[in-house]
Order: structure tokens, then C-alpha cells, then sequence
């Protein structure tokens, strides 16, 4: 079991440190910002979505490394889903945080289930979940919004 704790840690740091997709999305149709005042974590996340598919996400952000690897390997794994299914991926990653009870279904969650132990933290889990919230903001309106986890 330590040894699986100690790869999800490797891909938190590496998704910190070269995260993924970052960066203003030209073309972006959507976007909201999220600010978590508890750490300072700050995100803005963009998508560009067709019909009800996101084509394209990004996000711009400064954070903790929980925050940052959370936005990279979310767009990661929310480009090219439709809207429901990003809805639900998000509704299992957020039982995955929040739930004590709730099993790990590595299949459904992906590289996601990195983030398994931060539910072990309660703190954190706004750091994890921060990004998500920024991006379901964004699918509710074509403007930039702004969110917060207070």
C-alpha cells in the first residue's frame, strides 16, 4: 500500500511541476474562476464546447500542488467528454474526497484516483475539488464567473 501511495505522490508533484494544459485557451468559450481563501488557491478554467462536447480545456492558476494537479489532470481527463459525463466523472471523484465509505473504482476514476488519500485530509479537499467547481461554473454560463470554496 505504501508503495501505491508513494506513485500517486510522484504523479501529484509531476502534474505540479509540468502540469498539463495550462495556459488561456484561445478560442475559449466558456470560463470561471475559483478562489479558495483557506491557501490561496486561484484557477481560472476555460473550454471551448461544442453542442454538448468539450473540444478543448485549459486553465490558468497558482496554488498548492494538490490545486494545480488537480486542474491538469482534470482537463486531462475531461477534454473530449460531453458535458453528463464530466458531470458524472465529477460527482465520483467528489464521493471519492468526501465519502469515508466510498470505494475506489480505479476504471471509472483514471489517473484521478491519485487523489484517493486526500480524503484522509479534510483541508485539502477543497484544494482537490477547487478546480471542478471552477469548471462546472463555466458550463453554466458562457461569461467569466468567479466561485469560491468558503
Amino acid at each position: 500500500m505504501s508503495e501505491m501511495r508513494e506513485l500517486y505522490q510522484e504523479m501529484i508533484l509531476d502534474h505540479h511541476r509540468h502540469p498539463r494544459n495550462s495556459g488561456k485557451l484561445p478560442g475559449a468559450n466558456r470560463s470561471a474562476e475559483g478562489f479558495n481563501p483557506l491557501c490561496g488557491d486561484r484557477v481560472t478554467v476555460y473550454a471551448l464546447v461544442e453542442g454538448d462536447r468539450i473540444q478543448d480545456i485549459s486553465f490558468e492558476g497558482s496554488g498548492c500542488a494538490i490545486c494545480i494537479a488537480s486542474c491538469s489532470l482534470m482537463t486531462e481527463a475531461l477534454r473530449g467528454r460531453t458535458v453528463a459525463e464530466a458531470e458524472a466523472l465529477f460527482g465520483r471523484f467528489h464521493d471519492l474526497l468526501t465519502n469515508d465509505a466510498a470505494v475506489l473504482d480505479e476504471e471509472a476514476l483514471g489517473k484521478l484516483a491519485v487523489f484517493e488519500g486526500v480524503r484522509e485530509f479534510p483541508v485539502r479537499v477543497k484544494c482537490a475539488t477547487l478546480p471542478w467547481h471552477a469548471f462546472r461554473a463555466a458550463m453554466q454560463q458562457t461569461v467569466n464567473q468567479s466561485v469560491s470554496t468558503e
